[in-house]
């Protein structure tokens, strides 16, 4: 996560710096702050898509920070916000800039905390990826790639969504340790595993990939196997629904909702 932290004060940039190190530590979630003295010296770096949340401080000298803030929304309307005041002078003009939310200095590691995790919540995650070895190659391949993989000796036939097949030495428990636990991946049976995402139905003893490809369920698995894949395209549908809704500015109209993508289920 990439964020902007424009404050006049360098005392309030140090410590929200600080807070989102330590949210990093804490959480593991991979944050970046860049640093910012005034909104002319952000709006001089700033670029559609370039952060993916802003803390402003609103009293600022010169331009303040729902001017900073609304000559930004021209360029990127979904950018989150956060602004941070001492002070409700401005707050009745900050509607306009449709912030994600509002922090009163001085504020506490807590509250900063609360903001920076219902951030990650809305943000859309970075795809996972992994380093396979194909044809004497290092080659990186996303998750989402990867409709299927299944052992073959010493090896891994592994088939890709735009049907491209990886021929790696690999075994299947290095494979799975590759995915770091992804819930996507399913041990369908010995030596197969199955991107839950591309399933299309399990029938008579069989997962069915949108490709065509069938393998066979291990029989007393069966109905785990079943249950990992409705898990995932649950959790998948929830995250998009949370996501589509966006967020509501505090008066209350939506802002910032997010493209619903297409929904790979299984019958």
């Amino acid at each position: 996560m990439k964020i902007a932290l424009v404050d006049d004060e360098q005392k309030s940039l140090d410590e929200i710096k600080q807070l989102c190190s330590s949210f990093e530590e804490n959480t593991g979630y991979p944050v970046k702050t860049f640093l910012f003295d005034s909104g002319e010296e952000f709006l001089a770096a700033f670029q559609a898509g370039c952060f993916d949340l802003v803390f402003m401080d609103i009293y600022m000298e010169n331009m303040n920070g729902v001017s900073a803030a609304l000559e930004m929304r021209r360029q990127d309307s979904g950018c989150l916000l956060v602004f941070l005041t001492s002070s409700m002078e401005f707050m009745p003009d900050a509607f306009s800039c449709h912030a994600f939310e509002y922090v009163t200095k001085p504020f506490s590691k807590e509250r900063i905390f609360d903001v920076l995790s219902d951030a990650v919540k809305i943000l859309p995650q970075e795809q996972k990826y992994m380093e396979l070895i194909a044809d004497r190659k290092s080659i990186r391949i996303f998750f989402d790639e990867i409709v299927s993989a299944v052992t073959d000796a010493h090896y891994l036939d592994i088939t890709l969504a735009n049907g491209k097949k990886l021929h790696c030495r690999l075994t299947m428990s290095e494979f799975l340790k590759k995915t770091d636990g992804d819930s996507r991946f399913i041990p369908v049976n010995k030596g197969i595993a199955a991107n839950a995402k591309y399933i299309l139905e399990f029938k008579m003893g069989c997962c069915t990939m949108e490709n065509g490809a069938k393998f066979p369920v291990r029989v007393r698995d069966s109905a785990k196997v079943e249950q990992m894949a409705r898990d995932y395209h649950f959790e998948k549908i929830r995250k998009r629904q949370t996501r589509s809704a966006g967020y509501s500015a505090p008066d209350g109209s939506a802002v910032c909702g997010i493209e619903r993508g297409h929904n790979n289920g299984y019958k």
